[in-house]
């Protein structure tokens, strides 16, 4: 009679642990997080823009990006009107390789 005793407490005692586990998201329920730690702080400009190279060799419809940590400005070129790199002659996935656009000078903010 004792070790069913023993045996119906600590039943009880699982029970009521579970059900306060899996209650616990009602009754206090975690923030949502829309922020993300993201591995490249970028910013990318909506749509395709003309990039002009600041040597002045050419132009090229591409994207401009914005990298947030230092304020660099990138060209990726796209090559068309498309906003990712396509090149209909050439089979394989194209790759763009960004060259500098400029700079923002997000330091002197500060002052």
């Amino acid at each position: 009679m004792r070790n069913s005793a023993v045996t119906n407490f600590l039943l009880l005692l699982i029970a009521v642990a579970l059900i306060a586990i899996a209650a616990r998201p009602y009754f206090d329920p975690a923030p949502a997080q829309a922020q993300s730690t993201s591995a490249h702080p970028f910013y990318i400009e909506p749509g395709v823009q003309m990039l002009r190279a600041p040597d002045g060799n050419g132009q090229v419809y591409g994207k401009v990006v914005v990298d947030l940590r230092n304020g660099k400005i990138w060209g990726f070129p796209t090559g068309s009107l498309d906003p990712y790199p396509s090149y209909p002659m050439d089979s394989k996935p194209a790759v763009s390789r960004p060259f500098a656009l400029g700079k923002f000078a997000f330091e002197d903010t500060d002052k």
